[in-house]
C-alpha cells in the first residue's frame, strides 16, 4: 500500500516531456497552442509553467466565459485583459469564432502571452487554422509516455507496470488510480467519445460511431479495409471515411499506410489504424483481462509501441514518415520508418527469443536498417537517448 502511495504521488507530479520546449517560446510574439484529448493533462501542464505567476484564466466549458467572449471586439479584450501580460484560454473550442479572437490578441497586444489548450484537433484547427498562420507554436500533448513514466518513477517500478499499462494504458487518472481504473476508462469512453466527440461534429447517427469504433478496435494490428467496413455497418465507404477523420483529428485513433515505391509485388493503398491509448482500445472492446488471458496480446504490444514512437516523434520534433509494409507474397513488416532520407525496419515480438527475421528483400533494396523489438530492447524504440 506504501509503494501504491508512493507511484501516485510521483506521477501526480510528472514532469512532461515538452515543458521545456515550450518554456523557451514564451513571448516570442506567438501563441502557444497545446492540442490533444481530454483528461490527457494540458490544463495541468499549462497551471504547472504559469505557476506562481500571475495570469488571466479563460474557461470555454464555463458558459458565462462563452457569452463573455462571444461577438468580441478589440475594446473589448482590452478591458477584460487589462493590465495582464498572461492570458490562458482553456477548453477553446467551444468558444464561437474563437479563432478571430486569438487573431486579434495576437495582433494587438503584443505584450500578452497567449496560451491556449484544446481537446479536439477537429474543432480548434477548423477555426484557427487561417487565423492564426505564422502566429502560433503549436503542440500535442499526448497521455503519459513511457520515457515520462519511467523517467518519474524509475526504471523498475515502471518495468514491474509494463502488463498493467498494455491493458489501462497510459491517461494519467488511469495511472494513479489503478484500483479504479474501469470506472475511470468508462467514463472517459463514455463522455469523450460519445459526448464531446458528438456534440463538436454533429455525427447524426452515433450508434454508428460506435460501432465503427469497436470494428476498429477488433481489427487492431490488421489491414483495415473502408469497403468491408461499409458493408459491416451498413453506410456508404463516404461516411466511413469521413468518421475515421473525425475519430483522428480527435486524438483517439491514427493511421499507417502501406510503404511503397511502386514495386509491382508490393501493397501500395491498404492502411492500419491504430489507438492512441491501450486502455481506451481495451474499454471500447470491454475486456479488461489481464494479459495472460489474452488472444491480441501481439496486437496490444504493437498498439502500444507505435503509439509510445508517435508520442518521441513529436515531443523530439523528429519529422518522420511511418508505414507498415507488406508484399503480395505476404512478407511483411510491422513498422517502417523514414526520417532524413534514411528507411528503418522494425518488427515486433512480445517475447525474446526466437526472433523474427526481417525480410531481406526489403532490407537490402532500400539499404535499411532491421530491428526486432521485444520486451528485452523495447526502451531503445519509445525513449529517447539522453
Amino acid at each position: 500500500m506504501i509503494l501504491a502511495n508512493y507511484i501516485v504521488y510521483l506521477v501526480i507530479m510528472i514532469k512532461r516531456t515538452i515543458e521545456q520546449s515550450i518554456r523557451d517560446k514564451f513571448f516570442k510574439g506567438k501563441a502557444i497552442i497545446i492540442l490533444g484529448p481530454r483528461q490527457v493533462g494540458k490544463t495541468t501542464l499549462i497551471n504547472e509553467l504559469l505557476k506562481e505567476k500571475e495570469y488571466l484564466f479563460l474557461d470555454g466549458d464555463d458558459p458565462s466565459i462563452r457569452v463573455l467572449l462571444d461577438d468580441i471586439s478589440t475594446q473589448k479584450l482590452k478591458q477584460l485583459i487589462g493590465n495582464n501580460t498572461l492570458v490562458f484560454i482553456d477548453e477553446a473550442q467551444r468558444i464561437n469564432d474563437i479563432g478571430i479572437t486569438l487573431k486579434i490578441i495576437t495582433d494587438q497586444f503584443k505584450q500578452v502571452q497567449l496560451f491556449v489548450s484544446g481537446s479536439s484537433a477537429l474543432e480548434i484547427n477548423n477555426k484557427t487554422q487561417e487565423s492564426l498562420t505564422g502566429r502560433k507554436f503549436e503542440y500535442h500533448l499526448y497521455p503519459i509516455s513511457w520515457q515520462e513514466f519511467e523517467e518519474n518513477i524509475g526504471y523498475l517500478t515502471a518495468a514491474q507496470q509494463l502488463e498493467n499499462r498494455l491493458i489501462y494504458g497510459m491517461y494519467p487518472d488511469v495511472i494513479n488510480n489503478i484500483s479504479d481504473a474501469h470506472q475511470i476508462l468508462q467514463q472517459l469512453t463514455t463522455s469523450y467519445l460519445y459526448k464531446d466527440v458528438l456534440s463538436l461534429t454533429g455525427i447524426r447517427k452515433p450508434e454508428m460511431l460506435e460501432k465503427l469504433l469497436r470494428a476498429l478496435a477488433l481489427q487492431l494490428g490488421n489491414e483495415v479495409s473502408y469497403n468491408e467496413l461499409s458493408n459491416l455497418l451498413g453506410i456508404d465507404k463516404i461516411t466511413v471515411m469521413n468518421y475515421i477523420d473525425i475519430l483522428e483529428k480527435s486524438f483517439i485513433i491514427f493511421q499507417l499506410n502501406s510503404f511503397s515505391t511502386n514495386q509491382r509485388n508490393e501493397i501500395k493503398n491498404n492502411r492500419k489504424i491504430y489507438f492512441y491509448d491501450n486502455g481506451m482500445r481495451n474499454m471500447i472492446i470491454n475486456n479488461l483481462n489481464p494479459i495472460n488471458l489474452r488472444i491480441d496480446k501481439g496486437a496490444l504490444w504493437e498498439n502500444f509501441l507505435i503509439s509510445e514512437r508517435k508520442k518521441l516523434q513529436a515531443y523530439h520534433q523528429q519529422y518522420t514518415n511511418n508505414y507498415f509494409w507488406r508484399t503480395i507474397q505476404k512478407q511483411e513488416i510491422d513498422f517502417v520508418e523514414e526520417r532524413d532520407g534514411k528507411i528503418s525496419a522494425y518488427e515486433f515480438k512480445w517475447k525474446s527469443g526466437g526472433r523474427n527475421k526481417i525480410p531481406k528483400s526489403f532490407l537490402e533494396k532500400y539499404a535499411a536498417n532491421g530491428t526486432v523489438i521485444d520486451t528485452e530492447n523495447f526502451r531503445d524504440f519509445i525513449i529517447f537517448p539522453k
